[in-house]
């Protein structure tokens, strides 16, 4: 009995220990993207630019006072699992995720999202039905296809006009929704291309398509789909004595690409946003990823700044309640990021961003 007692005695002290303690509020966040698989690259540049504006926004004392707990989900690319992920998020109390990569992972996450009460922010998801839907929740950082889809035909339009052009896409709703978007660009431009094909994402063998594109002469190849494919593609043509230039999307913005496809990949085209590296209002930012050896390439910046608008947005609307902290965002209001300034439309995309035209070579890409 008196042991009992004792137990008691001090559980109660336990108890009034805890009750005496401050704790720390916390509000949940997510990030989420392929952090396995043959994407694996791409979901790496996200966490690493989430986990770095994370450790930021903490040691600056957190939002609103909360320090943020991060949790991370990892979709394989695939939207089966991508809605696993976010049904665990809803469960886990999450209120606020950056992602996904893929728009195929994105879109019917979204409505996972909207449903738990989770506002979302990809980083990279461009395919425009992610936000033409006008889901209260969902925003991005990145632009559309039919943006970088309309630059990548005028540069066609311009430079290639009078060259043999296949068009070829993963189909996928990023790989196909890019490449028709440039389709229509140089069709509307007066150029029809010599081929339209589809691959199968993740085979190994494509020689039959190359084999194709060589009996058609074809001198450049608009691919829309992602680093892994679009590094064979290019390894394969060169393996059969071709010399033609890949011309492809923010989809092969990862050194992986010039690991798959070898030096062949010098002269290969790509649209992408201005590289946020070299901007001033990054350089703070860059300068510690580089001090732990990170390049911040591709994503990265583009996922530290929805953290950053996140907590820029909760503190104006003065509430951690994603949906007035998306009321905010909507409102058009300016966000100062890694990215530079950044306002959103009604759908929740950026009221501007320019993609511009880079070229790949030893190793690394940069503006045309």
């Amino acid at each position: 009995m008196r042991k009992l007692l004792l137990a008691g005695l001090a559980f109660g002290a336990g108890l009034a220990v805890a009750a005496q303690s401050p704790v720390q509020a916390q509000v949940k966040m997510g990030v989420a993207g392929p952090m396995t698989g043959p994407n694996a690259a791409f979901g790496a540049q996200l966490k690493n630019g989430v986990d770095q504006a994370v450790a930021d926004v903490n040691a600056a004392g957190g939002i609103l006072g909360q320090q943020i707990q991060l949790l991370t989900g990892d979709d394989a690319s695939t939207p089966a699992q991508g809605t696993s992920v976010a049904n665990k998020f809803v469960s886990d109390g999450v209120k606020y995720v950056v992602g996904h990569f893929n728009s195929g992972v994105s879109i019917p996450t979204s409505v996972n999202y909207e449903e738990g009460g989770i506002l979302q922010i990809s980083p990279a998801s461009t395919n425009p039905t992610f936000t033409e839907r006008k889901l209260w929740n969902v925003f991005r950082t990145c632009g559309r296809d039919d943006q970088q889809g309309a630059v990548a035909g005028a540069y066609i339009l311009k430079n290639l006009k009078d060259k043999k052009i296949a068009v070829v896409h993963d189909k996928t709703p990023y790989g196909k929704g890019l490449a028709d978007e440039t389709q229509k660009a140089i069709n509307k431009g007066g150029v029809k291309e010599v081929l339209y094909e589809g691959i199968t994402p993740g085979e190994k063998d494509y020689s039959a398509l190359v084999s194709k594109l060589k009996a058609a002469n074809i001198d450049v190849l608009y691919y829309g789909g992602l680093h892994p494919e679009a590094g064979l593609l290019v390894r394969q043509m060169r393996d059969q004595g071709m010399s033609t230039v890949l011309f492809s999307g923010d989809g092969i913005t990862d050194k992986e690409y010039w690991t798959v496809a070898g030096p062949g990949a010098a002269g290969t085209l790509m649209t992408f946003g201005p590289d946020p590296r070299k901007s001033p209002a990054a350089k703070e930012i860059v300068d510690k990823f580089k001090a732990k050896g990170i390049d911040p390439e591709g994503y990265v910046l583009y996922s530290y700044a929805a953290v950053q608008v996140i907590k820029q947005a909760a503190e104006a609307a003065k509430s951690l309640d994603p949906k007035k902290v998306a009321e905010y965002m909507h409102s058009g209001a300016t966000f100062n990021t890694v990215l530079g300034p950044l306002a959103f439309d009604q759908k929740g995309d950026l009221t501007k961003l320019d993609y511009v035209v880079y070229v790949w070579k030893d190793g690394g890409y940069s503006e045309l």
